[in-house]
């Protein structure tokens, strides 16, 4: 049975991919500058005898036909960079490139598509169609790698007939995945503001336009665009992570800067949220008499899971893992820039569970203490490509 092949093929493989991993872990490169990991990629396809292009600079395409008759086509997706981070000291494949950290996970998407490149390369004589993968850049900061890789054209030539990308996921526990079909993931839009007034003595604040104050009347304010102006049933968030004042206890700055975040599902909103948050900001300010430069930086659109495809790939998963290993997600307002895929064309992108609660294995993504149970790549090489061979018809 294909299952099975796949299955052995997998374990066979599986100290292999972990050590891709933690190779890629111990060398995290940060968006469009993933040099040395592209170099790493191509080195493995060109062991495996897989063509291969660049693409996006720091981007590789590779193509894998099988020996049998067939025009179908099926891509298969993976992101490379890390994030800027200081991973926690004391691991034993942890960075060696200080301040930058695959807190993401995107080591392990990268092995493991490396991984199902090399299952795949394996049985084409049992199968038809042609199987893209790519390995992508710059997922992790705008305008995200995946929209340059499809300007050069990824998509095309030949077009696939689905997308499919696996992300992990440590709220779910190894060895379990996880699938929502229609819209999944949150668009995301940046906001980059400064709050000017009049800065002095904190003692004679009649003598200033105090930014400090202007800026917790705005912070505030525009927690109604969610609150009171977003419909119920749409789910929005707007966030500040960044809060700049650089004053003193009796000294009052010239301005304050501040940077946040939009996330949505609806397109209409979004637009109209990013008009409403802007116009708020600038009127409050205005009105108590200091000015707000205010930068919008528009971001990923919301990733939809394509229903039809989705119920296919999560029937393949069941068969694959058992249906007691495949679990619903909820909605994620988190971003990803595979959203641009499925944007372009039928895609599905689903959650690879690699949490485990009793050795600790629990810190969320994009924190300094993330990691995963790598016992979770025993399944994430065989299952991507068995969804790939199923996909194509075999």
């Amino acid at each position: 049975m294909l299952k099975d092949k796949i299955q052995t093929l997998a374990n066979k493989i599986y100290g292999n991919t972990v050590a891709q991993r933690r190779h890629l872990h111990q060398h995290p490169e940060l968006s469009f500058e993933e040099h040395d990991t592209c170099a790493f990629v191509k080195a493995e396809l060109d062991k495996l005898g897989i063509p291969y292009v660049t693409v996006a600079k720091t981007g590789v395409l590779a193509e894998i036909k099988g020996d049998l008759p067939s025009d179908r086509v099926t891509a298969l997706r993976a992101d490379m960079d890390a994030l800027p981070i200081t991973e926690v000291d004391g691991r034993e494949y942890g960075s060696e490139n200080k301040g930058v950290m695959h807190a993401c996970g995107h080591d392990v998407h990268t092995a493991s598509l490396l991984g199902t490149a090399r299952i795949l390369q394996s049985l084409k004589a049992d199968f038809g169609g042609t199987l893209k993968l790519i390995f992508q850049p710059g997922e992790e900061r705008p305008p995200g790698g995946a929209s340059l890789m499809i300007e050069e054209g990824v998509l095309e030539n030949p077009r696939p007939q689905a997308v499919v990308g696996q992300h992990v996921m440590p709220l779910i526990p190894a060895g379990k995945v996880g699938f929502r079909p229609g819209k999944f993931m949150a668009s995301t839009d940046e906001f980059f503001v400064t709050v000017k007034g009049k800065g002095g003595h904190g003692a004679q604040p009649q003598q200033n336009i105090d930014p400090v104050v202007i800026t917790a009347h705005i912070i505030t304010a525009l927690q109604q665009v969610v609150s009171r102006i977003a419909d119920p049933k749409m789910p929005s968030v707007l966030s500040f992570g960044k809060v700049i004042a650089n004053g003193a206890t009796n000294v009052i700055p010239d301005e304050v800067y501040l940077e946040g975040t939009f996330r949505t599902f609806d397109e209409q909103w979004r637009k109209e949220a990013r008009e409403r948050i802007k116009k708020i900001a600038e009127g409050i300010a205005e009105s108590m008499g200091g000015t707000c430069d205010f930068k919008v930086c528009v971001g990923y659109p919301f990733l939809v899971n394509e229903p039809k495809l989705t119920a296919e790939v999560r029937a393949y998963a069941e068969e694959f893992l058992g249906k007691e290993q495949v679990v619903d997600l909820d909605p994620w307002l988190a971003a990803e820039d595979f959203a641009y895929y499925s944007q372009m064309a039928d895609a599905c992108f689903y959650l690879l569970g690699t949490g485990n609660e009793p050795r600790g294995i629990t810190s969320a993504l994009h924190t300094s203490t993330f990691d995963v149970d790598e016992n979770a790549m025993q399944l994430s090489t065989g299952l991507m490509a068995y969804i790939a061979l199923r996909q194509l018809g075999n």
